[in-house]
């Protein structure tokens, strides 16, 4: 059943449709009166009955509803500013993997810069595909892209999360290491949990970076004993958290 998100104030028991969404349910899909839908608003899949089809479509709610399949947790994974296309590559899978928002800075080691314009550009082709892959994937939010912030403007966000993480290729070449696995287990799971996970760019975080984030509070994340690339790391955490929380 297709699904789509709908931002819509004053909600009752219809949905109007307009834009990219209406065009593809009639042109795409060639859906007719009488198809089901799913829609998404407020974070609830709505089953919803298509009641008319124009330049905007009209669906009800049948009073049915998909069960969310959002990670206990909330994991905002910022990246320092990496090369080419690793940032859709991230923003895409991670949001499959179930990543909540995505906070790209600007890292010492960061090759890339980034305008205004083109951070502004850059953002919104970033969230068009989080929603593409929070369509496909069945996920009843969409994962926030923010424009691109500084590293001590990333720092001062600390205090938002319950826990932060930083992925230090030096951790890797330890030869005992405390364990993701035990770090995430000592943290309280009673209440819904804000888990920042920090990644660098190609040639990672450097010292003085990793030095001012423990300052702050943060701590290290084990990742194994193999150097990941920038654009894999985040996979390997978040798949981590959802077999520990999920």
């Amino acid at each position: 059943m297709q699904r789509y998100f709908v931002e819509q104030s004053n909600v009752q028991d219809e949905f109007v449709i307009a834009g990219e969404n209406a065009r593809h349910i009639s042109k795409v899909m060639r859906m007719a009166v009488g198809d089901e839908i799913i829609l998404v608003h407020d974070n609830t899949a709505f089953i919803c009955e298509i009641t008319d089809i124009d330049q905007d479509v009209t669906a009800k709610k049948t009073g049915r509803t998909v069960a969310s399949p959002e990670m206990p947790v909330k994991v905002a994974i910022a990246c320092g500013l990496p090369k080419g296309d690793k940032l859709e590559l991230i923003a895409q899978k991670a949001t499959e993997l179930g990543m909540h928002a995505l906070v790209p800075f600007a890292a010492e080691r960061s090759i890339v810069k980034w305008d205004d314009k083109k951070a502004k550009k850059n953002q919104e082709r970033l969230q068009k595909i989080a929603q593409e892959a929070a369509e496909q994937s069945h996920r009843t939010h969409i994962p926030q892209v923010v424009q691109p912030i500084s590293f001590k403007q990333l720092v001062q966000t600390f205090n938002n999360y319950d826990a932060v993480f930083i992925a230090d290729e030096e951790d890797a070449k330890l030869t005992e290491r405390t364990s993701f696995k035990q770090k995430l287990q000592a943290l309280d799971s009673s209440k819904q949990l804000n888990i920042l996970c920090i990644f660098g760019p190609e040639g990672g975080i450097s010292r003085q970076e990793s030095d001012a984030m423990l300052d702050a509070g943060a701590q290290t994340m084990s990742l194994g004993p193999r150097i990941l690339r920038a654009e894999t790391a985040p996979f390997y955490a978040l798949s981590a958290i959802s077999y520990e929380f999920e």
